[in-house]
């Protein structure tokens, strides 16, 4: 969409001839933002402790500063004492850990992104007219596994490209695809691509799974990488999207790509010969950290910023129902009586 500069006031872009490009949009996506003020609200409204089910979102960052303000993270609903308050991660859970929490005695909060929710309806709409899915994403990835546990008898994981000729549908005529909303685009049409091959009359979901903000951040990289000569993502490593942008800005031509949760990661060695630095962040970090970075790179002269914008993201979700009620604390006391 446009470019523009952005040089320290106190320094003189003419200072050095090292630049960064500053990938725009970037960061928190609707539903990370969404989840991570739905822990914050709860502490708020009920006070401490809120157990979270899985980390809310994949951010190391995020974790640590919510678990210093009252928040416990569990790997399992079960693990929650009765009588608490337990939310559910943005990357959604299947049917059974609902009834985990009930059998817990336990008051929920869903967080889960809307966007995932929406896979979610279309898996469990899909099983209902008897389809075979085929849920395109990575093996053990929260969002996968909450989503094959909408429909398990219906859903069978194509893990990329690889995985396609592994596939056994009952009838070629009724088969369907769905992926998980943090793949690589480019990825992820490679495996369609292929599955059609095998299963012609194959059926796209109604509107694209992979989310807004995982393709606008791609999108970003791709501008930039072939102009850099390092691109450095800031993500946590077990962050499908932000894994993803590092995999997207090599294959877009960048020399070399590194994801780092923190400014302290980066090896000074990276910048040997480096001129141009790429920058981003996957959707669920939060810019003071991207910020933390560019001030890193501003010591080592990399004074010239210069936004890459390539979108513009203007949408936003409600926050859980669950946080409408007053009385919940009261509600997880009274379950936990029972």
């Amino acid at each position: 969409m446009g470019r523009m500069t952005a040089t320290p006031a106190s320094t003189p872009a003419s200072a050095s001839p090292k630049r960064v490009l500053l990938a725009a949009p970037r960061g928190y996506c609707a539903g990370v933002d969404r989840a991570v003020i739905a822990v914050e609200k709860a502490l708020e409204q009920y006070g401490a402790p809120i157990y979270v089910r899985h980390e809310i979102v994949h951010n190391k960052y995020v974790v640590q500063t919510l678990e210093r303000k009252g928040a416990i993270f569990v790997d399992q609903a079960t693990e929650v004492p009765p009588g608490n308050i337990v939310m559910f991660s943005a990357h959604g859970v299947a049917p059974t850990v609902h009834e985990e929490a009930r059998l817990g005695r336990l008051a929920t909060i869903d967080a889960t992104c809307p966007l995932v929710t929406k896979v979610h309806k279309e898996a469990v709409r899909f099983a209902k007219d008897d389809f075979d899915i085929l849920l395109i994403g990575h093996e053990g990835h929260e969002e996968v596994v909450g989503t094959s546990g909408e429909a398990p008898d219906h859903i069978q994981l194509v893990d990329g490209p690889a995985d396609v000729a592994k596939v056994e549908v009952r009838d070629p005529s009724r088969v369907v695809w769905l992926s998980q909303t943090t793949l690589s685009v480019d990825e992820t049409m490679e495996t369609v691509d292929a599955l059609k091959e095998r299963f012609p009359e194959l059926i796209s979901p109604p509107s694209d799974d992979i989310c807004y903000a995982t393709q606008n951040r791609q999108t970003a990289i791709k501008e930039l990488a072939g102009e850099s000569d390092l691109v450095i993502v800031v993500g946590s490593k077990n962050s499908s999207n932000s894994q993803r942008m590092v995999d997207v800005a090599l294959q877009a031509g960048a020399p070399a790509a590194y994801l780092v949760d923190f400014a302290s990661e980066i090896d000074e060695s990276w910048l040997e010969g480096v001129t141009t630095v790429g920058l981003s962040s996957g959707a669920s970090v939060p810019d003071v950290l991207v910020q933390e970075v560019l001030e890193w790179l501003s010591q080592r002269d990399y004074l010239d910023v210069e936004l890459v914008k390539t979108a513009d993201e203007s949408l936003t979700f409600s926050l859980p129902k669950e946080l409408r009620d007053k009385d919940l604390r009261a509600v997880a006391e009274k379950l936990g009586k029972e």
